[in-house]
């Protein structure tokens, strides 16, 4: 009997010792032996906002690929990614029940959510299970202000996004009178909050406010009551979808104020789908233009050739796969307990900037650049923070830089 137990203390000991060796010893494998690493992606794959969502997913796709061609390892051992991609439909509810299905399947990280709205709430679920989740698109503050250690942004957000288009609103656009409308999104809601804060400090006025929603295509009767108070500049916070019906409603009611927005009309849809309307419009875009990302050409050469036209976040999807990947291979586990921690320590020569985060996850020294629509192209007005302007944007490459969460 001692024999015994000598030999099962034995076996036991190298167990341990096996385990040490190998954190990454209970990962599920491919048939070729390596680790399987399930990247969850979610945000709106049907509806109006499709056509960013799918640009989400292709650039999360891109950065998975190249990834995958180079035999990427982690801890000795090559890793296999996958990725796992959900239909939020924009609707902080089913948003919920993508999270709770990501948590089941045993997801590695969330790249998303598209939406504040959606990135919000879900973010709950991924703290409480422990998963890191990185956020290419949604700029509401409260995402990074919820204290969760797993929760990082990779762009600037609305406190930068609503200054910069607020003090440029009234000093460079000499707006006087200023309405603002919402689609009460988390996003539309809180860029409009922070637009409406930084006009008051920089001397402006806002003289009538109101509100539809995200699903609206009429806004006649917002825009006549707001017509009748002589507004000379209409702030929108909100997407393309409303936004371009917007300018339009704008230009047959005769509504001559001059048409701003955030990230979320920055898009080759919105001047599609506003036609003429477009002309003159301003819009802001966290980040820097395109041509003026570190890798940023060669981004776009990359990816169009793929997926055709970048719409507005691919470049920063790209980018969080990468600061995934590089902290995953420091931590030499591909565990969310294990790597987290290696986030914070980011320093990754990203396709938009240098990436790294302050204590709430938040990217460092963001820019946000203001365009405005000339001759059909999404021209290049100024740049506050981050790397110098060297180009204009012509249509094609408008998106670049982006940043909300919708």
């Amino acid at each position: 009997m001692k024999k015994l137990l000598t030999l099962a203390t034995l076996a036991a000991a190298l167990g341990l010792a096996a385990c040490g060796k190998n954190e990454n010893k209970d990962a599920a494998v491919t048939a070729d032996g390596a680790l399987l690493v399930k990247v969850g992606h979610a945000a709106p794959l049907t509806g109006p906002q499709a056509h960013l969502g799918k640009d989400n997913e292709n650039g999360v796709r891109l950065a998975i690929d190249e990834l995958n061609a180079q035999g990427f390892e982690v801890g000795g051992k090559k890793v296999k990614f996958e990725l796992m991609s959900e239909d939020d439909q924009a609707d902080p509810r089913i948003a919920t029940t993508v999270a709770k299905k990501f948590v089941d399947d045993g997801v590695h990280v969330v790249i998303g959510h598209l939406n504040s709205g959606t990135t919000i709430p879900a973010s709950r679920i991924y703290n409480d299970a422990g998963i890191v989740e990185v956020s290419p698109s949604a700029t509401n503050p409260k995402y990074t202000q919820q204290g969760y250690k797993g929760a990082f942004r990779v762009m600037a957000n609305d406190v930068q996004q609503g200054k910069a288009l607020g003090e440029y609103a009234v000093r460079d656009m000499a707006a006087k009178k200023i309405a603002i409308i919402d689609d009460r999104t988390a996003y539309g809601q809180g860029l409009a909050d922070e637009f409406d804060k930084a006009v008051k400090a920089a001397g402006g006025n806002v003289i009538v406010r109101e509100f539809t929603n995200d699903k609206a295509s009429d806004f006649t009767a917002i825009l006549t009551k707001i017509k009748g108070t002589g507004p000379d500049l209409v702030f929108f916070g909100g997407m393309d979808g409303q936004g371009a019906p917007m300018a339009r409603q704008m230009k047959t009611l005769g509504l001559k104020a001059k048409f701003l927005g955030g990230d979320g009309i920055h898009t080759a849809e919105f001047m599609k789908l506003a036609g003429p309307a477009a002309e003159g419009v301003t819009a802001s875009l966290p980040g820097v233009p395109l041509e003026s990302m570190p890798h940023g050409t060669d981004f776009k050469q990359k990816f169009e050739s793929k997926y055709g036209v970048i719409q507005l976040y691919a470049p920063y999807c790209y980018d969080a796969i990468k600061v995934v990947a590089e902290a995953m291979k420091r931590a030499g586990s591909i565990e969310p307990a294990k790597y987290r921690a290696e986030m914070a320590k980011t320093s990754h020569d990203g396709v938009t900037a240098n990436i790294a985060f302050d204590e709430r996850g938040d990217l460092k020294g963001g820019a946000i650049t203001l365009y405005r629509v000339e001759g059909g192209q999404w021209k290049v007005l100024k740049t506050l923070g981050g790397a110098p302007v060297v180009a204009p944007v012509p249509a094609e490459a408008a998106p670049a830089a982006a940043a909300a969460a919708k």
